[in-house]
């Protein structure tokens, strides 16, 4: 039989039973002896059987896939996150899919078809914020699908699971000011994110009730492709710039900051302070010990799937998911 797809027929005349007991076994109904299941269930093991996925979603009206698109997988605040939604589908027997937007409207926007021409059940999407198009054509298609880490203010019936990104952005600088630091670096991400804003608003916030005053020019947006956070880094340096506290919008950025700073012989914490943001060293453990603020990743990400998941299983509800996850400061060594 190699070089062909095993089937149930094959299976049912190698038992000697008939195709629709060998069905009924590999599904577990209760009709068919436990043993006979055992038996058929190693039977379909060594023959090599996989079930048609399909046949059952034509059947059922469910693929049992959700996809999972965002915008840079090789970060790793995106590749936690995955990790987590995918823990999360896989005991509700949902398998994932990951598409890679590169933060690109365009690619966003055929992910989307892309998800939709698979028959995904549901989508849990991290938006690019180029534009609201691709999200209202979601909204048309019907497709179940929530916002993750990123939301639409001025669209509150997108659903969506953030963390609370302003008040992260206020325990950051708010550390910094306390610290010692009266003027503070914020290199935040590009400002069209809302968590950009958000956390723009919480480092004014800050220093409002620090009572300091805002120096629009210690505020730089830094772009997300690779080298732009030490190249800017590295001008703010040969100019001279005065700042001696560093907010970074990711810790990626706080990552490449300490890079250059070190290159140009500082030392972190005592020539410069660094805070990031995702707090990814909960996952991974590098020697570098940042401090951070903690988003809630693994919470974020169970809650995007049982809110796609009641959207699935509820059709008719109207039920709205507009949630806001706590955040927090974890300090460590760069910052001490």
């Amino acid at each position: 039989m190699e070089g062909r797809k095993v089937t149930l027929k094959d299976l049912a005349t190698r038992a000697g039973l008939s195709a629709n007991t060998i069905s009924r076994a590999l599904k577990d109904k209760e009709d068919i002896a436990v043993a006979t299941r055992q038996m058929i269930k190693e039977l379909a093991k060594e023959m090599g059987y996989v079930g048609n996925a399909l046949a059952g979603s034509l059947r059922s009206g469910l693929t049992k896939t959700i996809a999972v698109i965002v915008s840079d997988v090789a970060n790793p605040h995106f590749g936690i996150m995955v990790k987590e939604i995918e823990k999360s589908a896989r005991k509700h027997n949902y398998t994932i899919f990951i598409i890679n937007t590169e933060d690109d409207y365009e690619m966003e926007e055929l992910a989307i078809y892309t998800a939709i021409g698979k028959n995904v059940d549901a989508i849990i999407i991290c938006p690019s914020q180029r534009g609201t198009d691709n999200i209202r054509f979601l909204q048309k298609n019907g497709v179940p699908f929530v916002l993750i880490g990123r939301r639409f203010k001025e669209e509150p019936e997108f659903d969506y699971v953030i963390c609370d990104d302003e008040k992260g952005g206020y325990l950051a600088t708010k550390h910094l000011i306390d610290s010692g630091h009266k003027r503070v670096l914020f290199l935040n991400g590009p400002i069209r994110i809302s968590s950009a804003q958000e956390r723009l608003e919480g480092y004014r916030r800050a220093h409002e009730e620090a009572g300091l005053p805002v120096h629009e020019d210690l505020i730089v947006e830094v772009g997300a492709s690779a080298g732009d956070t030490r190249l800017i880094v590295k001008q703010l340096i040969e100019q001279e710039a005065q700042f001696t506290g560093i907010f970074a919008f990711n810790d990626v950025i706080a990552w490449e900051t300490a890079y250059v700073l070190n290159k140009y012989g500082y030392r972190i914490p005592e020539d410069y302070a660094v805070i990031g943001f995702d707090n990814i060293q909960s996952r991974i453990f590098i020697p570098f010990q940042l401090s951070s603020v903690s988003n809630s990743k693994g919470k974020m990400s169970k809650r995007a799937v049982d809110i796609v998941l009641h959207k699935i299983n509820h059709p008719e509800s109207e039920q709205k998911f507009n949630e806001i996850i706590d955040t927090k400061l974890v300090l460590r060594e760069s910052t001490k």
